[in-house]
């Protein structure tokens, strides 16, 4: 209830004036400072008015590929003075249609500074924009396992009729579905765990705020196969015992939440949701909750405290979700894929889901490619597929003629690969052993000529911006960090940097908290591994091979906290 009477106030006065936190502190008989460490903590909401026009340019990773910095610095000194505030931002979900900027909170993509200078302009005088299309929904996906939509939700109404829950469990157990959203966990142990632990109360939780640069793959699920999504979550709670399920969407994801609202509608009018799943004595309820807003909201711990109303600070571990989780009850958390995934596999069988991978891998994947590709998108592919492929197959290969240079993985946290890479599988093995990781299916590419440096950068910013600071590791390790890359784009590194860069890499991956500190290191870990030449060539012959560096610092735009 804390941030529905939070977004209220902000939507009647633009802000959260101090007078109404203090009255929303009496009514709701909680302290003032619980009120205000929760407004202050979420980027979403507002403690001072508004400008008339606020403009964002997303700055990471496939945006800044895209051109998102000049960008930024043309807006920001076009704007410099007037009703227009413009300002650098943390990745707004649509890396496949970069660059993204963000006017009063609506997005637009795949813009020119001209465009965009208009629309601010036009929002500073009228506070009108202009509606951005809608995305063409159905687009055919091998992984649905439903010919037509009257067939949807059939595994439902099959295990509601049969309740062979360890049949079900032993066919999850026998896919080999593991997470993902980027641990790997097994789906089935997780969901086994919480349906041995003792009490009536338990909750399924879909973990849909993908907020990482690259990452957009959820974002087409949701569009294209809201069904899987739901329907993996209502069967989750039919195995588990769970009777409430809530999905956690990022808030940037306006078209989806419509999506969504308006699928949960259409299950509970066919009695798949409420007090009597299908007539039965089962019940189970599911709401959607809009993220207040930041990355470290997508670690499962500060997933559940943002849900709670609190402050999105990860959890100490142990205990583990599986049996404290929101409100301290056994709670399953699992990414939109993974969820999307278990219909099929019930449905089709675990044989079926295994066979569709290749080179020993099982199942299928979604992937969203992003950066220098002549075809940014979301592909569904076999796991196990060469990421070569992917990128010079499906996404039509380097734009512009140029040739691969490197590519992450999976975003700022998989680090970076060099091109003599590219033939390693999509496989949560094949790419541990390369030091990267399949991580949630995002694909960032790099083309020759780019700088690695800069690269690594701009992911150690993206990083240290979204940090909520809860433990020192993180918090200052990630801004040490960024001040030692920043020297050596500006010729100030020394050789001892080198050796500081691997200490403060160990303590922050063994003393974080969470996997975002754990993290920071990857972009530069990986790219001194693969790309030492270049990073000397800056230290010792202040000298930038890409001739992207040695240039005014672009952190003068002022980069914040993704809204």
């Amino acid at each position: 209830m804390i941030f529905d009477e939070l977004r209220g106030i902000q939507r009647q006065f633009g802000y959260l004036p101090a007078e109404q936190l203090r009255n929303l502190a009496k009514k709701m008989d909680v302290p003032l400072y619980r009120l205000h460490g929760v407004a202050s903590f979420y980027p979403h909401f507002r403690l001072t008015p508004p400008p008339k026009a606020e403009l964002c340019v997303c700055q990471d990773m496939s945006c800044h590929l895209r051109g998102a910095s000049p960008l930024a610095a043309r807006l920001a000194e076009t704007f410099q003075g007037s009703e227009v505030m413009a300002r650098g931002v943390s990745c707004l979900g649509r890396c496949d249609e970069a660059p993204a900027v963000a006017i009063n909170d609506q997005i637009y993509t795949r813009v020119t500074a001209a465009e965009v200078e208009e629309m601010a302009r036009q929002a500073a005088s009228t506070g009108e924009l202009p509606a951005r299309p809608h995305t063409q929904r159905g687009r055919a996906c091998a992984s649905d396992p439903y010919a037509s939509p009257g067939d949807r939700y059939g595994a439902v109404g099959r295990w509601v009729q049969t309740r062979q829950w360890d049949r079900a469990l032993e066919m999850l157990k026998a896919s080999g579905l593991r997470g993902l959203g980027g641990a790997g966990f097994p789906t089935e142990s997780k969901w086994q765990l919480v349906r041995k632990e003792p009490g009536p109360e338990k909750y399924i939780v879909c973990n849909a705020d993908e907020s990482e640069p690259g990452t957009f793959k959820d974002r087409f699920i949701l569009t294209h196969l809201p069904h899987l999504v739901l329907e993996g979550m209502i069967l989750a709670g039919l195995i588990t015992g769970a009777r409430r399920g809530v999905l956690y969407l990022r808030h940037e994801y306006d078209e989806q939440r419509e999506i969504l609202d308006e699928e949960i509608r259409w299950c509970k009018n066919q009695g798949l949701l409420g007090p009597s799943v299908l007539g039965s004595e089962m019940a189970f309820e599911l709401e959607l909750f809009t993220s207040p807003g930041g990355y470290i909201c997508g670690e499962e711990s500060a997933l559940l405290e943002a849900i709670e109303g609190k402050r999105a600070e990860p959890r100490n571990k142990p205990p583990f979700p599986v049996t404290h989780g929101l409100w301290n009850k056994p709670t399953v958390i699992n990414n939109v894929e993974t969820f999307a995934n278990v219909p099929s596999i019930l449905v089709r069988g675990a044989d079926w889901h295994k066979a569709q991978g290749v080179g020993g891998s099982a199942g299928l994947k979604f992937i969203g490619v992003s950066g220098d590709v002549a075809r940014p998108g979301v592909y569904e592919v076999p796991m196990g597929t060469p990421i070569s492929q992917l990128i010079f197959g499906q996404a039509g290969g380097i734009s512009g003629g140029e040739k691969l240079k490197a590519f992450a993985p999976s975003g700022p946290s998989s680090g970076y690969l060099p091109a003599s890479l590219a033939d390693v599988r999509l496989d949560f093995k094949a790419l541990a052993d390369q030091g990267s990781m399949l991580g949630s299916g995002a694909l960032v590419v790099c083309a020759e000529g780019r700088c690695m440096l800069d690269m690594a950068l701009n992911s150690t910013r993206f990083f240290r911006n979204e940090s909520c600071g809860k433990c020192v590791p993180c918090r200052v390790g990630s801004q040490k960090m960024m001040d030692l890359l920043t020297g050596w784009t500006r010729g100030d590194g020394s050789e001892e940097d080198l050796a500081l860069v691997d200490e403060l890499s160990d303590a922050m991956r063994l003393t974080s908290i969470c996997g975002l500190g754990q993290v920071v290191p990857a972009p530069i870990s990986s790219v001194l591994k693969h790309f030492r030449p270049e990073i000397e060539a800056h230290i010792f012959g202040r000298h930038c091979p890409a001739g992207v560096c040695f240039a005014p610092p672009s952190e003068t735009h002022g980069v914040s906290r993704s809204r």
